[in-house]
């Protein structure tokens, strides 16, 4: 850009710009020079120059939409920075402007949430401009994470009033956090307020990790965070991560003793501060681990187990005693002794079946979701090892199932594609039809033909057919998995239809355009046995694989229904037969809906 240039727009002098532009009308067109390429008006509207940006769009309009290198407008320019005078003249100018994107697919109202500038944001969302927050429905990360992220309260408060539902999305950037994780990670109380005001259920929501936002509070140790969720909502102090640690365990593990010595006095933590993670360790064998001295002697205190055994079987005194050499477990391995802490080769025999068998529940419970409750330490051996093999079927069940949903949309996506496949090829046969049009009147040469009319009709219903099922496809959206079925069922029988009209069709094409003398005629017989064999093998294939899983899921309904008769007419006590009939109803219901996956030992099924 040329210097006098520059230094009349840093100035804001337009009747010096006017000068340089009668000199040189080209001038204008002009880009700072290693930079991002502004042009004037990006320059002009960063810069806060009211009165320049408004005669520069007079005199050149079509600047408003021009963009630098990444592909930002004057408007984002003056949205980040904050200045709603030129924003308004900007957009009186050209109002579509406000739907562009920068190279990173940031709008307009995105900048200005992320910069807070909430004028801004207060301008676009009151004066019927909030259909800028449409643009992010189908993007995981939107204004409000940017928001949350940058602290800015304000902005958070009036986006949330426009679209509360963006509260409950999840940025897959950010391992899948939504606004309330990223502000509990980042420290932001007001927005943490602001958020669980809105829906304390926000506490509760899952990261890709199993990662709750009171899990990132203790990760980050926000204290005043952590106390904050927590006087709303008690139920995600116990739930766990992806890997079975409970909010103890990642306050030992990040090294925040605060955080730990708060959560211990604040909460009951008697059934927590023995909890094993997936590898089995507790919270003292990760101190341990980490020489944390002072933690030790506090959890110590505290009357946290000291034998207990992880999954490699080591108690707390054998982590530390395989590195004896650091002078960090000089002060730990008295306070252990003296605490009773012993070796796994001290421990009785039968020590780590015992535990194992006690700890098996809650290992096993570590992998779900959420934690509703914890074990009894009373309860039998027996009834323990029973709960844990059922949490293990229900998950090995669950992930079964999910499998089967996204080979449901699979399914829904390749009927779809077929569908298009068969309607384009039996239009172009429909307009480019066998043997051709007479050049005199456009008619076709073999119109009058029975062949003719066969493929033509066959062709027309297959074309047709074809086209409603990708209506019906792309405008009904199940969220039942039953529903799904229904409707992969039907137009896949739809899509078998049309398959065979379009196969008669070119059976019909063939016919019509083959030589008509008497020898002649056996090329069609081998067309029509070859096309039609391979058709017919098909199709007794799928019939035999059909029967055989109709088969197969009549004879799990029967011994469902005999395992469930068994298990009404056994003795039980008053709370027993009331949790196994909770039991029985869940599997009954569960079973009823997904036949087809617990019936099944082939890894498919039919529809």
């Amino acid at each position: 850009m040329d210097r006098r240039l520059n230094d009349a727009v840093l100035r804001g002098d337009f009747e010096a710009i006017k000068k340089l532009i009668e000199e040189d009308s080209n001038i204008v067109e002009q880009t700072l020079e290693g930079s991002l390429q502004h042009t004037i008006l990006h320059l002009a509207a960063r810069l806060g120059h009211v009165e320049l940006v408004s005669e520069i769009v007079k005199l050149f309009p079509e600047m408003v939409s021009a963009e630098n290198r990444d592909q930002e407008t004057p408007l984002h320019e003056a949205c980040r920075e904050g200045r709603v005078e030129i924003v308004r003249i900007l957009l009186e100018n050209d109002p579509w402007v406000a739907y562009k994107t920068n190279l990173w697919d940031k709008s307009v109202l995105y900048v200005a949430c992320e910069r807070g500038r909430v004028e801004v944001v207060k301008h676009f969302l009151h004066n019927n401009m909030h259909m800028l927050l449409m643009l992010e429905v189908d993007m995981s990360t939107t204004s409000l994470h940017a928001a949350a992220s940058s602290g800015h309260t304000e902005v958070v408060k009036e986006l949330i009033k426009v679209r509360p539902d963006f509260a409950w999305k999840k940025d897959e950037f950010m391992n899948g956090c939504s606004p309330l994780h990223i502000a509990c990670s980042k420290g932001h109380l007001d927005i943490t307020r602001e958020l669980l005001k809105l829906d304390m259920d926000l506490s509760g929501l899952q990261d890709n990790e199993c990662r709750t936002p009171l899990h990132w509070a203790v990760i980050k140790g926000r204290v005043n965070i952590i106390a904050e969720i927590l006087s709303v909502s008690l139920e995600s102090a116990e739930m766990t991560t992806k890997h079975g640690e409970t909010i103890l365990h990642l306050a030992v593990k990040n090294n925040h003793f605060e955080v730990l010595k708060f959560l211990m006095e604040s909460l009951d933590v008697s059934n927590l501060k023995n909890f094993q993670d997936a590898d089995g360790n507790t919270i003292l064998h990760l101190a341990t681990v980490r020489k944390l001295t002072t933690m030790i002697i506090y959890l110590l205190k505290l009357g946290v187990e000291v034998n207990a055994l992880n999954q490699k079987g080591y108690t707390t005194l054998d982590v530390v005693e395989a590195d004896a050499s650091n002078s960090g477990a000089l002060a730990i391995i008295p306070a252990l002794l003296e605490a009773g802490a012993k070796r796994c080769d001290q421990l009785p025999p039968n020590f780590q079946d015992i535990q194992q068998v006690i700890a098996s529940p809650i290992l096993g419970s570590s992998w779900q979701r959420k934690t509703t409750s914890f074990h009894s330490s009373s309860s039998s051996s027996q009834h323990s090892y029973y709960n844990h093999q059922r949490k293990h079927n229900n998950n090995s069940r669950t992930k079964k199932i999910n499998l089967q949903s996204e080979g449901l949309r699979n399914a829904r996506k390749t009927i779809t594609i077929v569908a298009v496949l068969i309607a384009t090829v039996t239009f172009a046969a429909g307009v480019n039809p066998p043997g051709g049009f007479s050049e005199r009147d456009g008619k076709a040469l073999l119109g009058k033909t029975t062949a003719f009319k066969v493929f033509l009709i066959c062709n027309i219903v297959a074309l047709f057919l074809s086209l409603g099922i990708v209506n019906v496809l792309v405008s009904v959206i199940p969220f039942k998995r039953r529903t799904m079925m229904k409707l992969m069922v039907a137009t896949h029988k739809v899509m078998w239809i049309s398959t065979l009209f379009m196969a008669s069709a070119y059976i019909a094409a063939i016919w019509s355009i083959l030589p008509q003398g008497k020898g002649d005629h056996w090329v069609l017989v081998e067309v029509v046995i070859v096309g039609g064999g391979c058709t017919m093998a098909v199709f007794l294939s799928l019939g035999i694989l059909l029967v055989r899983q109709w088969k197969r899921k009549s004879e799990w309904r029967k011994q469902r229904e005999d395992h469930k008769k068994m298990k009404e007419g056994s003795p039980k006590s008053n709370t027993s037969t009331v949790q196994e009939m909770k039991v029985v109803k869940k599997e009954s219901h569960e079973g009823s809906t997904n036949s087809d996956v617990d019936s099944s030992d082939h890894g498919y099924h039919l529809f």
